[in-house]
């Protein structure tokens, strides 16, 4: 299988060589990454400078700009046969509940699945990971899966493994997005020529972490596979909001 793999926290990142190293042993693998750190980046595009693409001596290739520029490109440019599928990480912490939202690991596998390809997007629940190779091992038991039961067209799978050994996993848990309370103030700071400046603060606290959510399978131990639908159109509303316009 052709393999198209990106990540947020740059091409130097460990996630993304270890999940490389695991990938590339039964998969053809064309790492193109950011050079710099995106977290946070969510589904922005570079479309007021040019995006360059530079190789590194390892293979991969880093990419001046976001993680939905990397994908882009890479489908839509420089790889010489369309992959079949793209996978997004290993990222350094998690990605839970409204995380997704600003996640550039999640948007890059929603990028992906724009271009009509499926998609995944894996995270380390730990910051200071050093289980990786768990999540990587997890990501090849996916893409197993897959092979077997391939994704709707409209959907992601955002995975989040705990970090432990492969063997001490309570096992996968397929689940829902957990919510977080509102997220902390903004820090109010000063630069050193004395100009404010502001930091954003803590993500908010765990609100809605019960049994089957993100939140609540991370800390008991177990990977958690949600689903997301990246068509963002709320269904249900449409004939109720129907009504209500033409009164």
């Amino acid at each position: 299988m052709r393999i198209l793999l990106s990540n947020d926290d740059s091409v130097f990142a460990k996630g993304i060589q270890v999940l490389h190293q695991a990938l590339a042993q039964e998969h053809e693998v064309t790492v193109i990454a950011p050079d710099r750190n995106c977290s946070g980046a969510s589904n922005a595009l570079s479309l007021h400078q040019p995006l360059r693409i530079q190789q590194l001596d390892n293979g991969f290739y880093s990419v001046n700009g976001t993680p939905s520029d990397c994908v882009h490109l890479g489908v839509n440019r420089f790889m010489q046969q369309e992959p079949d599928l793209v996978v997004s990480g290993i990222n350094h912490g998690a990605n839970l509940g409204d995380d997704v939202i600003y996640s550039g690991t999640v948007a890059a596998a929603t990028e992906g699945r724009y271009m009509g390809l499926p998609a995944i997007a894996v995270s380390l629940a730990s910051h200071d990971g050093e289980h990786f190779e768990t999540a990587a091992k997890v990501v090849l038991d996916i893409i197993a899966k897959l092979q077997l039961h391939p994704l709707p067209a409209n959907q992601i799978l955002n995975v989040n493994v705990p970090d432990v050994p492969y063997e001490a996993l309570a096992g996968i848990k397929v689940t829902r997005q957990g919510r977080r309370h509102r997220a902390e103030g903004m820090q109010q700071s000063q630069d050193p020529f004395g100009r404010t400046i502001f930091w954003y603060g803590p993500a908010g606290a765990e609100q809605d972490a019960s049994e089957g959510t993100d939140f609540h399978a991370i800390s008991q131990g177990y990977c958690s596979v949600t689903p997301l639908d990246v068509d963002m159109t709320a269904h249900r509303s449409l004939d109720e909001m129907q009504d209500w316009l033409n009164r």
